[in-house]
Parts: C-alpha cells; sequence; structure tokens
C-alpha cells in the first residue's frame, strides 16, 4: 500500500493529481491519501481529510512506500520504519510558503540518499516511476527523537 500525506492547502493538489495520473496509468489501487484541507477529488484511491495519530502509525506502519510534503516529524517517522519515501517540497519560488525549509529538508535526506525528493512535476514523475525500486542506504535508529528533529531545524536553514 503507497500512503500519501499532504499537509493541507492548494500546493498538494497538484501533487495528488500527479499520483492519481501515475495509478491509472499503472491501474494501482492500493493508494490511500490523508488530503487535510485539500479539496482533492477522485475515484482512482481512497482519500480521507484527516487520520487521527494512532491511524496515522498505522498506515505509516502498514505501507510499503511513503509520499508526503516534506514536514520534518512526517520524514523522521518514516525514516525510523525504514520506509521507502518519496518527498514533494513545497516551494517558495512558487508562493508555496514563506521560505524554503521544505527544500531544505528534502536535500538534507536525499544527499544521504535516505528518501527519494522531486521539485518540479517532471521530477515528481519520473520519481513515482522509480519509488518501488528505492530502498534508503539507512534506516535511522532509536535516536530519531525530538533532539535530532530539532538538530535538524536548526540545520535546515543553512541548506540551500
Amino acid at each position: 500500500m503507497i500512503f500519501v500525506s499532504v499537509g493541507h492547502q492548494m500546493p498538494f493538489d497538484r501533487m495528488l493529481a500527479l499520483i492519481e495520473e501515475w495509478s491509472g496509468r499503472h491501474e494501482r489501487s492500493d493508494v490511500f491519501a490523508q488530503i487535510g484541507e485539500s479539496g482533492f477529488q477522485t475515484t482512482r484511491f481512497e482519500t480521507r481529510q484527516w487520520l487521527t495519530p494512532q491511524e496515522y502509525r498505522d498506515r505509516l506502519e502498514r505501507c510499503t512506500q511513503f509520499i508526503s510534503h516534506a514536514g520534518t516529524g512526517n520524514i523522521i517517522q518514516a525514516l525510523g520504519m525504514g520506509k521507502p519515501m518519496l518527498i514533494f517540497p513545497r516551494r517558495a519560488d512558487l508562493h508555496e510558503t514563506r521560505n524554503d525549509h521544505q527544500v531544505g529538508t528534502a536535500r538534507y535526506f536525499e544527499s544521504r540518499e535516505l528518501l527519494m525528493a522531486a521539485y518540479d512535476a517532471e521530477g515528481f514523475r519520473a520519481a513515482l516511476e522509480g519509488l518501488e525500486g528505492f530502498r534508503p542506504r539507512a534506516r535511522l535508529g532509536d535516536y530519531a527523537s525530538e533532539a535530532l528533529t530539532d538538530r535538524i531545524r536548526g540545520f535546515i536553514g543553512s541548506v540551500g
């Protein structure tokens, strides 16, 4: 099962539409998306607006691939489980956020071969095609704690 989680609002409608296109081409019905405040609608896969924290963790534990924006908490949780992951960060140059903290987060982990990241629609399409064969180089151990999250938050501002 592919678990997709987006924060909210319209930047992620573009990501969800690309996943819908991909899942139709590959006849994949094993996609579940938490869509937050997005108005996205599809009949290709199951969606829900919000999950409880326990439902979120259960979906993450059961999935074989994880797709999300670059929320640090989401990434650390998935990396701790060793999940193959594709990240599509919000970008300031597309007026999707006030700064590029999500791009910095994605690049930080991508450079360590712990996840795949895409920064535009074409890159995302290509990454979707390769996600099934991707395996993270390592799994974050139990040290992926709040202290690590704080350290990363301090670091991502300097990643360009």
